[in-house]
C-alpha cells in the first residue's frame, strides 16, 4: 500500500499552480541525482510563488502580521532527477481550516510527464510576532479558491 496518493491533485481543484526548472549542477548530490533538501526547497519555493500569484506575496502577509509556515512535510521520492532534467512542479491547496491549510505539490518530468515526487504539507496560519496560530482571514482564503463564509473543514470551492 502507497501512501502516494495523499498528493493527488483533487479532480475539483481549480486554483493550481505550476513553473517548470531545470536540474542542474548545484542540485545534484554525492549520488549523481537532486539532492532531497533541494527538493523540499522546490516544494517551498512553489508554494511561495503560488501564494504571491493570488496576491499574497510575502510583504503582504507582513501587512496581515501572520503568515503560513509549515507544521509538517511528506514527501515521496519516487524517481530520481538528475542534472539536465527538465521538470514541472505543480502545487495547489487541496483543504483549508480555520487556520490550517492541507497543499499538496506533484514534481513530473517535463519530458515524458512520469511522477518523480510527491508531497502533502500542512501549513497553519501564525501570528508573526509570537507564532500563535490565528485563524486563516477571508480574503487569504478566498484568494486560493475557498469560501470565505465555512469554517472548520472545507474543500476548494466549487462556485
Amino acid at each position: 500500500m502507497s501512501t502516494v496518493a495523499t498528493a493527488r491533485e483533487p479532480r475539483e481543484a481549480r486554483n493550481t499552480f505550476s513553473h517548470e526548472l531545470v536540474v542542474d549542477d548545484g542540485h545534484i548530490d554525492q549520488f549523481g541525482h537532486a539532492n532531497n533538501v533541494v527538493i523540499l526547497g522546490w516544494i517551498q519555493d512553489v508554494a511561495e510563488a503560488h501564494s504571491a500569484s493570488v496576491g499574497f506575496p510575502l510583504a503582504a502577509y507582513e501587512r496581515l502580521g501572520a503568515a503560513f509556515v509549515v507544521r509538517r512535510h511528506e514527501i515521496d521520492y519516487l524517481r530520481p532527477s538528475v542534472r539536465g532534467d527538465r521538470l514541472w512542479v505543480r502545487t495547489w491547496v487541496s483543504t483549508a481550516r480555520s487556520a490550517s491549510c492541507s497543499r499538496g505539490t506533484e514534481i513530473t518530468s517535463a519530458e515524458d510527464g512520469r511522477v518523480m515526487v510527491t508531497a502533502m504539507t500542512t501549513w497553519v496560519f501564525a501570528e508573526l510576532a509570537t507564532l500563535r496560530l490565528a485563524r486563516i482571514p477571508d480574503d487569504v482564503r478566498l484568494a486560493f479558491g475557498f469560501d470565505a463564509r465555512r469554517r472548520g473543514d472545507a474543500t476548494a470551492s466549487n462556485d
